[in-house]
């Protein structure tokens, strides 16, 4: 049996996800290691202005997790480490904390350095200086940071410091792929605003590389970084505090919240960027595959009142109407919130409608479609009874819809699939002087497709999910 502590809570997790059982000389060659990789690779796809440079570096943060995670935990970041010490796991002491932070920022400085070398002389390019985006201010690169390191590190928590998903006590093998995509989903939305570099090593690299033109929004970044993953601990020691058997209602509640407020910000602020983020669907997917990752084992990880709608029609989850109804009431005011804070970030907001050369039809077919699709597959591989064979990829089946709906149809509705997001960009349009009233028809259609849904998932399994009921 691997090791096993209690969180300051009570809760039990995982030690060899969150600390190794390595020695201690083995665990922080690991983290240097690690941290070098992710170090560097940030460097190289900047320099080369790699194209979804941010799918390189989401990758190389999950195969390291995987890699090396027996070994030392994969941190990688002093912002996890901060964390998961804060926690009180039993055997990262305060002696630990300082090593593993301490050979972080030298595995940055020293990936700066390999830069330098390998480049010749990347000083004369700005590409490597860090702080703030152009037409961004500090604030709003201060504002990224703390969110978006708050998901990555509250995924680190949720995904490898319990013990798995659906109450299950056995191991699960998805942490690495959901840290991973943590860090795609905050590049990819985040990037353009602060750079996204969500890790105290990555901004003193990219800092210490880019110096001859500036030096000294690391310490800023470290700041900002550090306090996002404090919020995401607190909150984690929150939603987890009485254990994963029976969350309350009110947990449930903030769990949708959290999620749906996090997907309606990264969907805003990858659309808003336009032709320079070709990867603006794969960056909201991302962020729904975290969530569900992280939350679905609480509230059942909707964040899409169209889902919770197919979720409570099908009959097969212990979701009532009434709790239905205050999760979707959640999920649209959080929709609402997050798109007036993107519209504020970004300074700017977009209709929803119908695309170029498309009609009213066309958006209602689309939606249509994509969210039936979207709400089966989640009551597939979520709800039946033999969702249990899913429990290592359902997260990337459900994310990956978004896929999916975004490329096949967002030339011509836009692709929301998601009543919370309709509503969200119909409220930042109408703030930016747009017209509101489109998200009444995408909402409808939604909510219709959810149910839609849930018939079909009632046909295709009357032979088994429903056998005893229809005898």
């Amino acid at each position: 049996e691997k090791p096993r502590v209690p969180l300051r809570q009570g809760e039990e997790c995982d030690q060899s996800l969150i600390m190794g059982v390595a020695e201690p000389r083995e665990r922080y060659v690991a983290e240097f290691v690690g941290t070098f990789m992710l170090v560097f690779t940030v460097g190289i796809c900047v320099l080369l202005s790699a194209p979804l440079a941010a799918l390189a570096i989401g990758t190389v943060l999950m195969v390291m997790v995987y890699a090396l995670g027996s070994v030392s935990g994969g941190h990688f970041n002093p912002a996890v480490t901060l964390a998961v010490w804060y926690l009180g796991t039993a055997d990262l002491t305060a002696a630990d904390l300082g090593i593993y932070v301490a050979c972080q920022m030298g595995a940055g400085l020293a990936a700066a350095g390999a830069l330098v070398g390998w480049f010749g002389n990347p000083w004369n390019t700005t590409a490597l200086v860090l702080g703030p985006g152009e037409g961004f201010s500090w604030w709003e690169a201060v504002l990224v940071e703390v969110i978006f390191t708050f998901l990555l590190v509250f995924t680190v928590l949720n995904c490898a410091c319990t013990d798995g998903v659906a109450n299950s006590k056995k191991e699960n093998q998805f942490f690495g792929l959901a840290i991973g995509f943590s860090l795609i989903a905050g590049a990819m939305a985040g990037g353009f605003v602060s750079g996204a570099a969500l890790n105290p090593a990555v901004a003193f690299g990219i800092d210490v590389a880019g110096s001859k033109f500036q030096f000294g929004w690391c310490l800023i970044y470290a700041l900002s970084e550090l306090f996002g993953a404090m919020i995401a601990a607190a909150v984690f020691m929150e939603l987890r505090m009485h254990g994963r058997s029976d969350p309350t209602l009110p947990r449930k509640l903030a769990a949708e919240g959290i999620g749906t407020f996090i997907l309606v910000l990264a969907v805003g602020l990858n659309v808003l960027q336009g032709v320079h983020n070709p990867g603006a669907v794969i960056g909201i997917a991302a962020t729904l595959l975290v969530l569900v990752y992280s939350l679905g084992d609480i509230s059942g990880g909707h964040f899409n009142p169209a889902v919770t709608t197919a979720v409570v029609a099908c009959g097969k989850s212990t979701l009532d109407y009434g709790t239905a109804a205050m999760y979707a009431g959640v999920q649209v005011v959080c929709g609402v919130l997050a798109g007036l804070l993107y519209m504020v970030v970004a300074k700017g907001a977009f209709p929803l409608g119908p695309g170029k050369t498309y009609a009213w039809g066309a958006v209602v077919v689309a939606e249509l479609v994509y969210t039936f699709f979207l709400c089966f597959v989640v009551l597939s591989v979520a709800v039946a009874s033999r969702a249990p064979a899913y429990r290592d990829v359902f997260g990337l089946a459900i994310g990956f819809t978004i896929v999916v709906g975004g490329f096949a149809i967002g030339s011509i509705s836009g692709g929301c699939l998601n009543p919370a997001v309709a509503i969200g960009i119909d409220v930042a349009s109408a703030f930016s002087g747009g017209k509101f009233g489109a998200s009444l028809i995408y909402v409808l259609v939604e909510v219709a497709a959810g149910a839609l849904a849930a018939g079909a998932f009632y046909i295709v399994n009357m032979s088994g999910e429903y056998a005893k009921e229809t005898e």
